[in-house]
């Protein structure tokens, strides 16, 4: 009898893995197991699943680096949902034998994730529903309009252009910057391109975040700029935590240089349970629920089973390098 390879999925946080994809299809070659709590480790990460040849994991939920990798000498392939995963050390797999494969991912739902962010701070949806569930006070706030407003984005490339689109439909002015955004680009969108970052802080009624991060955009937004924007202003992100400075935009909110933020990504994920962004004032947070929708995620196992099959057969596919 030929003995299965072992394959765990991890970050399987709402315990759907199983069910969005029909796993049977390897079920004779590859016994597969789904872990649904996070490892927060690398100690806890070798114990539940170093002795699997097969990873499947869930966009940077759980980092993977050159460190993490000496430790897991039966990994042979490692499938990330979506083809860009910059927590992986490509390099370090590569030079230890491990396969990187990815899949398909929609960038609709960030955008519209994005929305759900600004409508609900512009009209204070959290606050009134809380009111209205526990007997509180009937209508507290007064909302702040979309139309006529500006929205500037930071970045204008597959989910801010959608973005921008609903921003217009909404009636708003949109704006864009990018350190290297082409203006005949926006325009064609829509758009006008921003004489700079400082320019769109200070004139943008909602700031929205839609950059990859790296070198160049790591704190791209953090005191100065914060400061930089109006008082009544709101800002989102549904990027990368670490582009906004995150003691800078606590004090933010504290202190009220800004009328609202609104986020769904953070530094550390799970987020610590005392962290203090989680009682910040004006604050509206999500749990990085970005991608988190039934067609991406069936689009991901689906596909992570098709890589499975892929390197089972000597032929890999979605290859990330």
């Amino acid at each position: 009898m030929t003995t299965r390879l072992r394959c765990a999925v991890l970050d399987d946080y709402q315990g759907v893995a199983r069910s969005l994809a029909d796993w049977s299809r390897i079920a004779d070659r590859v016994e597969t197991r789904f872990i649904t709590e996070h490892l927060g480790s690398h100690d806890e990460v070798v114990r539940a699943v170093g002795e699997c040849e097969i990873l499947v994991v869930m966009r940077e939920r759980t980092p993977f680096p050159a460190e993490l990798l000496d430790r897991l000498p039966r990994l042979r392939l490692l499938i990330t949902s979506g083809m860009r995963n910059a927590s992986l050390d490509l390099k370090a797999a590569a030079a230890r034998g491990v396969t990187v494969c990815g899949t398909a991912s929609n960038s609709t739902p960030p955008a519209e994730l994005t929305w759900a962010l600004i409508l609900g701070l512009a009209r204070n949806v959290t606050v009134e529903n809380a009111a209205l569930r526990s007997g509180g006070p009937w209508q507290q706030t007064v909302g702040t309009d979309l139309h006529g407003r500006r929205l500037g984005l930071l970045g204008l490339g597959k989910i801010g252009t959608q973005v921008a689109r609903v921003g217009a439909a909404f009636g708003m002015e949109v704006t864009a910057w990018s350190q290297h955004l082409d203006p005949e680009h926006a325009a064609a969108q829509g758009v006008v391109a921003a004489a700079s970052k400082e320019e769109l802080l200070e004139r943008s009624d909602v700031v929205s975040v839609h950059l990859v991060l790296g070198e160049r955009t790591r704190g791209l937004i953090s005191e100065p700029e914060l400061r930089r924007m109006r008082p009544t202003a709101l800002l989102v992100n549904t990027s990368r935590a670490a582009i906004v400075d995150q003691t800078a935009l606590l004090r933010a909110l504290r202190e009220g240089w800004i009328a609202g933020a609104g986020a769904d990504v953070f530094e550390t994920e799970p987020l610590p349970t005392d962290h203090p962004l989680r009682t910040a004032p004006r604050f509206l947070a999500l749990p990085h629920l970005g991608y988190v929708t039934r067609r991406n995620y069936e689009g991901y196992f689906r596909e992570a089973v098709e890589d499975i099959e892929a390197h089972l057969a000597g032929a890999p596919v979605r290859l990330l390098a």
